[in-house]
């Protein structure tokens, strides 16, 4: 686990996994991550801007806006019908209030904190076998790879996406995708 402040490296996950690792913990009673994995990708908020969430903002809307805590820039977020489908589900098997933070400790006073979420999540992919890199920064990355492949890889989608992420150049977000790495992989096999 990475110390407070330094600087992880994470892998994405692949959409299908990622929603199976979701019904998994709901089915082994570990809601508030099942909660917070599928709103991370589905949203693609850094874990930063996603602990702050409450429920009032989320469980009855179509989008909402936040100031990114580390840009300070304002963002529109729409949820997804599927993840709003999953978001009142959890909601009713949390019992949650409205007001209530959604990713809340053991003691329901402070959100989780960054490096307790990276440690827990360590374990969950242990747990179900699922073999890379990951810190909280996999479920942006999720969404991105996502989008990309929806959109059939096209350069459009990872314009979108780089403006999504408020990344300085589409170059960046290739990066951050691991697309590069696979452009270089790909020419060593069509040698």
């Amino acid at each position: 686990m990475a110390l407070k402040g330094q600087k992880t490296t994470s892998d994405f996950l692949e959409w299908n996994k990622m929603q199976t690792i979701v019904l998994k913990l709901e089915r082994d009673n570990d809601l508030k991550f099942a909660l917070l994995i599928a709103t991370g990708s589905y949203i693609g908020l850094r874990i930063s801007d996603l602990l702050q969430l409450r429920w009032n903002q989320v469980l009855h809307e179509e989008l909402f806006t936040i100031t990114e805590k580390k840009t300070k820039k304002i963002r529109k977020v729409t949820i997804n019908p599927e993840l709003q489908i999953i978001l009142k589900r959890l909601f009713i098997q949390l019992e949650a209030k409205e007001t209530d933070l959604m990713f809340v400790n053991r003691f329901g006073e402070k959100p989780f904190s960054i490096q307790y979420v990276n440690s827990k999540l360590k374990d969950i992919f242990t747990k179900y076998s699922v073999r890379g890199q990951y810190s909280s920064h996999f479920m942006r990355k999720t969404l991105g790879r996502r989008v990309w492949e929806v959109n059939k890889y096209s350069d459009q989608a990872l314009l979108l996406l780089s403006q999504l992420f408020n990344h300085t150049s589409v170059s960046t977000t290739k990066i951050y995708l691991g697309i590069r790495e696979q452009e270089i992989s790909n020419l060593y096999l069509s040698v």
